[in-house]
C-alpha cells in the first residue's frame, strides 16, 4: 500500500514538472517527462508493483531465484567443458564416426578441387588461414 502511494506521488510530481516545462515552451521535453512520469502510475495500476514487493519479501521466491542461478551455472559450466573438449566428440579422441540413425544415408566429405592460385602471394596466405579454420570445423 505504501509503495503504491509513493509511486503515485512520484507520477504526480513528474506530471507537475512536465507542466512547468510545457509552460516554458519546451514541448518535446515536457512530453518526454510526462511519458516517464506515467510509467510508475501504470505499474501501480497493472499490479506489477504489488507483485514485485510480494516477490522481494517471499523466501520461496528467493529460493526459486537460487535454483534458477544453479541451473544457469550448470548449463554454463557444461558448455564450457564441452567447448574445451572440442565439441561433441567421443571421449576416446573422436576418431570414431558420429552415430547415425539406422538406414540413414552416409555423408562423406569430399575435398574440393583447388581453384587457380591468386595473382598475389599475400592473398594466398590469407585464404590458407581461412581454409585451415574451415577444415578445423569440418566445413
Amino acid at each position: 500500500m505504501l509503495a503504491e502511494t509513493i509511486f503515485s506521488a512520484v507520477s504526480a510530481a513528474g506530471l507537475g514538472i512536465a507542466a512547468l516545462t510545457a509552460y516554458r515552451k519546451k514541448y518535446l521535453s515536457a512530453a518526454r517527462i510526462a511519458g516517464w512520469s506515467l510509467v510508475p502510475l501504470g505499474l501501480v495500476m497493472t499490479g506489477a508493483v504489488e507483485w514485485a514487493f510480494d516477490t522481494v519479501f517471499s523466501p520461496v521466491a528467493w529460493v526459486g531465484f537460487g535454483v534458477l542461478g544453479a541451473a544457469w551455472l550448470l548449463l554454463l559450466t557444461t558448455r564450457g567443458v564441452e567447448r574445451r573438449r572440442g565439441g561433441r566428440k567421443a571421449a576416446g579422441g573422436g576418431a570414431e564416426p558420429a552415430a547415425v540413425a539406422p538406414g540413414a544415408p552416409a555423408r562423406e566429405v569430399q575435398a574440393r578441387p583447388a581453384a587457380g592460385k591468386p595473382a598475389r602471394g599475400g592473398d594466398a596466405e590469407d585464404f590458407s588461414d581461412i581454409e585451415a579454420i574451415l577444415k578445423k570445423h569440418g566445413i
